[in-house]
Parts: C-alpha cells; sequence; structure tokens
C-alpha cells in the first residue's frame, strides 16, 4: 500500500474511532453540551462541533438550546429514531415497566401491584404484556427496542441472568432470567440487583453524579446496596457485593431466607417492622408503616428511626471497607425522610473514621421510587449497540475530517 493510501486508511479509522468515542460518550451520560463532550472524551471543542455536524446530518444525534453555568449550550441527546429501550424493576410486591430513549428520559410508565411471593413465569409474563402494552401506547412496536433491563430484589450472575444464592427468591432459582424474557419478547435481555441498579441510576443522573465513588442503600422489604468504584457499578463474583441485607447483626436473632441467623433483614425488613406494631393496630403491611410514620405516629417513628439506625451500623462498616465519597439512601422506606435519614446518618457519622478532607456525606436518592427501574433503563442503554458510521458524503463530512487531523 501507498504511503499516502496508509494514511488516508489512518485518518479513516481515525474518524470513525472519534465518532464512536462521542457517540458512546452521549449514550452512557444522555445528554451532554458539547463543552462537557469536549472535556469527557478529551478532543478538541471544534472536533467534537463538527462530529456533532455530521452526526446530526446522519439523523443519529439531536440538539437543543439549554443553559449551563447561566450561558446558552448546545445540549447533544441520541435521537430517538436510534431506538427505545425497556425498564423493568421486579419488586417484592409490585411490577414496574417503563419504556425510556437515548436522552435517558422515561416516555412510558407503568406499576402493578404483585401478590406475596410471586412465581417467576406468571411475572415475566406479566413484564412482557406490560412491554407490548406501553409501546402500543405510545404507537411503537419491538422493532424499535434494542435492549431490556431487568432488575431482581436478589443477588444475581449477571452472565448468567440467574439469581445466585437459593433461598432469597423463592420459586426463581434456576431460571435464566434474561433467556426467559428473550423468548417472549425477542429483544436482548441483561439483568441485575434492583440495589445495583438504583446505584447506576444515582450515579448516572441522581444524588451521586459527580462522584466518582458511592453506595446506594435501598430500604424496602429488604435492604440492600449498591457500590459505585470510580464510576463502575462493582457486583463482586457472581452478583453478591453488597448484600448488607444478609449481614449478621443479631448472633442470637431470627432465620433469614439466606439460612443464616440475625440477619440485618431479619431486624429491619417488613416482618420485622410490623411485629412489635400488630399488638396495637391490627394487620399491617410496609406501606402503612411508611403512611403512619409520615403522619408523625409515635410508636411508628420509633420502629422506623430504630431500623434507620441499624441499616447506619452495617453502612458504617461498608463505607469503612469502600471509602465512598457519598451514601445516597432509596427504597419504599426512605419515603420516611429524616425519620429513617437522621439515625441512619448519624450511626455511620459514629463508626466511620473521621475524615476531615472528605467527610462522608449521606443523602436521599434524588430520583425517589424510580430509580431501580431508571437504572434498568441505563443498564440496557449501554449495552445497546449504536451504529456510529456516517456516510462519507454527508453535508459537513470533510470539515469534520479536516477538524479531527489535529488527532492525528
Amino acid at each position: 500500500m501507498s504511503r499516502r493510501g496508509a494514511a488516508a486508511g489512518s485518518q479513516t479509522a481515525l474518524r470513525e474511532a472519534n465518532r464512536a468515542l462521542v457517540v458512546g460518550t452521549v449514550q452512557r451520560y444522555g445528554g451532554l453540551t458539547q463543552v462537557e463532550l469536549a472535556a469527557a472524551t478529551g478532543l478538541s471543542q471544534a472536533t467534537v462541533s463538527n462530529i456533532v455536524r455530521e452526526l446530526l446530518a446522519a439523523g443519529l444525534v439531536d440538539t437543543a438550546v439549554t443553559t449551563r453555568s447561566g450561558r446558552r449550550a448546545q445540549l447533544v441527546t441520541l435521537a430517538r429514531r436510534v431506538g427505545l429501550v425497556v425498564g423493568v424493576q421486579v419488586g417484592h410486591r409490585h411490577l414496574r415497566v417503563a419504556l425510556g430513549d437515548f436522552a435517558h428520559e422515561v416516555v412510558a410508565e407503568q406499576a402493578l401491584p404483585l401478590p406475596y411471593e410471586h412465581p417467576s413465569d406468571t411475572t415475566l409474563d406479566r413484564a412482557a404484556l406490560l412491554v407490548m402494552d406501553l409501546l402500543e401506547r405510545i404507537g411503537s412496536d419491538l422493532e424499535e427496542v434494542v435492549g431490556i433491563g431487568v432488575g431482581v430484589p436478589a443477588p444475581v450472575d449477571t452472565d448468567t441472568g440467574m439469581v445466585s444464592v437459593p433461598g432469597v427468591m423463592p420459586g426463581w432459582e434456576g431460571e435464566h432470567l434474561g433467556q426467559v424474557l428473550t423468548k417472549r419478547l425477542g429483544r436482548p435481555v441483561h439483568v441485575d440487583n434492583d440495589a445495583n441498579l438504583g446505584a447506576l441510576a444515582e450515579a448516572t443522573l441522581g444524588a451521586a453524579r459527580g462522584y466518582r465513588d458511592a453506595v446506594y442503600v435501598r430500604a424496602s422489604y429488604g435492604t440492600g446496596a449498591g457500590i459505585v468504584i470510580n464510576g463502575q457499578v462493582h457486583r463482586g463474583f457472581a452478583g453478591t457485593a453488597g448484600e448488607i441485607g444478609h449481614v449478621q447483626v443479631d448472633p442470637t436473632g431470627h432465620i433469614c431466607r439466606c439460612g443464616s441467623r440475625g440477619c440485618l433483614d431479619t431486624v429491619v425488613g417488613e416482618p420485622a417492622l410490623v411485629a412489635p406494631l400488630r399488638a396495637a393496630h391490627g394487620s399491617l403491611a410496609l406501606r402503612d408503616v411508611i403512611a403512619r410514620t409520615r403522619q408523625g405516629d409515635p410508636g411508628f417513628v420509633r420502629v422506623v428511626a430504630d431500623a434507620g439506625a441499624a441499616i447506619g451500623a452495617v453502612v458504617a462498616g461498608l463505607g469503612t471497607a469502600v471509602n465512598p465519597q457519598c451514601v445516597v439512601v432509596g427504597g419504599e422506606l426512605s419515603e420516611t425522610g429524616e425519620v429513617l435519614l437522621g439515625p441512619l446518618r448519624e450511626s455511620v457519622r459514629r463508626r466511620v473514621l473521621p475524615n476531615q478532607i472528605a467527610p462522608l456525606e449521606v443523602v436521599p436518592a434524588r430520583l425517589g421510587q424510580r430509580a431501580e427501574v431508571v437504572g434498568a433503563l441505563v443498564l440496557a442503554l449501554r449495552a445497546a449497540d449504536v451504529p456510529v458510521r456516517v456516510t462519507a458524503d454527508l453535508p459537513g463530512a470533510s470539515a469534520a475530517a479536516d477538524g479531527r487531523a489535529e488527532q492525528g
């Protein structure tokens, strides 16, 4: 090959690499201004501007005027025509399904209650039907869906999409959940633990955005944590990292569903929360505890505050081991606000090493009860295969090539 031909080939490869870098960065964060894109990719602003121009001409991105630090800027997002993603959150007592686009915007959403210990086949059937219903509602179909993310309240081996610890989610063990849902819908499916997805969402779009290391605590029917290290969710081998609900806090306590004795979940899970209140208030569910706590009922406030302190003691150990910059607290129980968060924060503060340079922050989740399903959308978005090749004769292509030559 001639030296000139080799140079042309190298320049073409460089253009495609830079274009892929820009598309991948927008895909990761949902939307960035051109200045932010330049900072995130290391490319010059002129190069980014040229790439965005040709991607816009190709219909792969959309742009809109926004404001950053009081100044007008151009926000870049992947175009709706690139496709849609589906997020599915399977809870202990509810199922939530959302459709989202590449700007990380939820375009349709619906939730359904689920019976106690719902079986996997029936639940996944319901999820598939909800997906089809939502697509029909917005005038779309499965051909537009590029991926599906699923969150479940149990440790998950993400390589197989299987629940990795027996007993934690009865009736779901041994099922390749991703494969089952792929057969029903014919689209790629990615499965993860719900707390991991909450952590992914809060780190991408919520209270932990901008932090390199963070912990997301999901306080609900059970308790779990998602760990973000250097911007990446740390799942551990076969997905058991962050399972703080199964840390022993009472050696003589009740037997947990995992088979161990005195786990945190036996102290702060739904059965433990409602048990001391039944004598005075009769049959209760977690939603009743949350509602009565928000109304200021002293007995309910005491139970939730004690749960916050117990969770905080375990989170402090995790904080000492991981040294995150912040702890974000979500899950249904976080709806009680400072009743839960205050004792949790104080319990953490008393137990972690007092870091005067970077004290550990404990803050509420910004995405609220949508954190996990939004995390499922982000999981699917990051795994999606987005086309980045642009036809050479598009308007602006030659100018973009000249602008990128400085990077060679």
